[in-house]
């Protein structure tokens, strides 16, 4: 968690043992206010519209309202709100529903102390807040129809220039902005001007988005699949 703010963070789990073990992990970690917590979705939702937190730690399977449809919610109702997943389940079936309904992180519960501050503060900087066993899957399943991705054109796609190509595919090799900067000789505020551009000129959300952007393109290849 970097210095430049107190993260104000609202627990969202069915279990009571769970929920208030998370809320004490919370109250010892730096850069972390615990505002609130919920016992379902439902309640999570009238939560942030009380307390309008920045994160808010969602696990998925709840009665009355599940961590997908309350993370729709929330994320169409509260913007500012963002949603970072903490759950048992890695399956495809819990991820891709909770990141199309706007998630912006994704751990497993057995995530350390350090690896919740980190996805907090990532989400919180505009970038995905994903384990690296998610990082992983996502990366595994966007590879799978790569036999069929369309030929790169001579022009990119979206008005995209030639640096924003290049920073795309560095986002997609998994690179933070400070190592596309060292890799670019550039800044690091320089690198965030273009991700910022290619995100709008593209209409992406996240990196996720990008990488899939990048693939579906053809201006970045799939691991295990070699640069033409």
């Amino acid at each position: 968690m970097t210095a430049r703010t107190v993260a104000r963070v609202v627990v969202a789990d069915d279990q009571t043992v769970v929920r208030e073990g998370i809320v004490m992990l919370l109250g010892l970690l730096p850069g972390i206010e615990v505002v609130g917590s919920a016992a379902d979705g439902e309640e999570a939702v009238r939560i942030v519209a009380e307390l309008t937190p920045d994160v808010v730690l969602m696990d998925l399977r709840m009665p009355r309202c599940d961590g997908v449809e309350a993370t729709r919610r929330i994320r169409a109702e509260h913007p500012g709100t963002q949603v970072v997943v903490l759950t048992t389940y890695a399956d495809d079936e819990s991820l891709f529903p909770a990141l199309r309904a706007g998630a912006r992180g994704y751990l497993t519960k057995d995530a350390d102390g350090d690896e919740i501050v980190r996805a907090i503060d990532d989400v919180l900087s505009g970038d995905a807040g994903l384990s690296p066993k998610i990082q992983r899957r996502l990366l595994e399943r966007l590879a799978e129809p790569a036999r069929t991705l369309p030929e790169p054109s001579d022009e990119p796609p979206d008005g995209l220039t030639a640096r924003e190509v290049e920073v795309l595919r560095l986002v997609a090799e998994g690179q933070s902005n400070p190592e596309i900067a060292r890799t670019l000789h550039v800044s690091t505020a320089t690198v965030k001007t273009h991700i910022n551009n290619l995100f709008a000129k593209a209409g992406l959300r996240d990196r996720a988005q990008a990488i899939h952007y990048a693939y579906r393109h053809g201006l970045a290849e799939p691991p295990g699949r070699p640069l033409n």
